[in-house]
């Protein structure tokens, strides 16, 4: 089989919260693979220390700053970057937080703000490019679930909760969009070490639960996403819609 069907020369992506961690490794990931890039965030230095980064490696890199949880503000950023710049024919949505404390204690706005970043913003930044990819008639959707999509842990019932529906928005999206030439799918990251995850990186007991949790007996590493992400991106996916990928080491595969 040719590696042509994996090239995504001549493409160009969009990745919300690209500045650092899981964002930045599929862009640089995405840009090795032929890619332009746009990087996104909300912090202007951290973006543009993350471009000139990629752009030493060669890869043609944008900044887009907006805030992926202001619904106007995403439309009007989008829009703007079609008229001037070019179209996104990929967008990965990848920006997300996370908030640990026992459900009975969980405080409501902590609760909102995840709802906001870890759905709403899916739902704002899929519907500004969509609306451009559909005229195309082609695009390629990438939401960043979780092996909390499938799986609870004890202290983060919300960020669950979140991590369920943007499967089932992954579903919904391709469900609308298919029929329209969109291809719209999910990754589900399993525990990966990454600055979100620094204090369960840093605690002993929790490494050593997770690598004998983890058929894998280990992390994962960032760069191993990268190969899922192009996939999704690339011809080889043209007729997989609505579903979620687990890159998680088995975790969800065994008791």
């Amino acid at each position: 089989m040719s590696t042509t069907l994996f090239s995504l020369a001549g493409t160009r992506a969009l990745i919300t919260g690209s500045s650092q961690g899981i964002g930045l490794a599929l862009a640089a990931g995405m840009g090795a693979a032929g890619a332009e890039i746009v990087l996104n965030g909300r912090d202007t230095t951290k973006l543009d220390a993350a471009a000139s980064a990629l752009s030493a490696q060669g890869i043609t890199t944008h900044t887009l700053a907006f805030d992926a949880t202001d619904h106007g503000g995403v439309r009007a950023a989008v829009d703007g970057f079609e008229a001037n710049t070019g179209q996104i024919d990929i967008l990965i949505n990848n920006a997300g937080m996370q908030h640990r404390t026992p459900l009975e204690d969980f405080p409501a706005d902590a609760f909102e703000r995840l709802l906001q970043t870890n759905v709403a913003s899916v739902f704002h930044v899929g519907q500004a490019c969509a609306r451009h990819m559909i005229k195309r008639g082609a695009g390629k959707i990438i939401n960043i679930a979780s092996v909390q999509t499938a799986l609870a842990r004890p202290g983060i019932a919300p960020y669950t909760a979140t991590k369920g529906a943007v499967a089932n928005l992954t579903k919904g999206m391709a469900t609308d969009w298919a029929r329209l030439g969109l291809n719209c799918n999910a990754i589900a990251p399993g525990y990966f070490d990454t600055p979100l995850n620094a204090a369960l990186v840093a605690d002993p007991e929790f490494s050593a639960w997770l690598e004998k949790r983890t058929p894998a007996g280990r992390w994962g590493q960032v760069d191993e996403l990268v190969g899922a992400a192009v996939f999704l991106s690339s011809a080889a996916s043209t007729f997989v819609n609505g579903h979620t990928l687990y890159v998680d080491g088995g975790i969800t595969a065994s008791l």
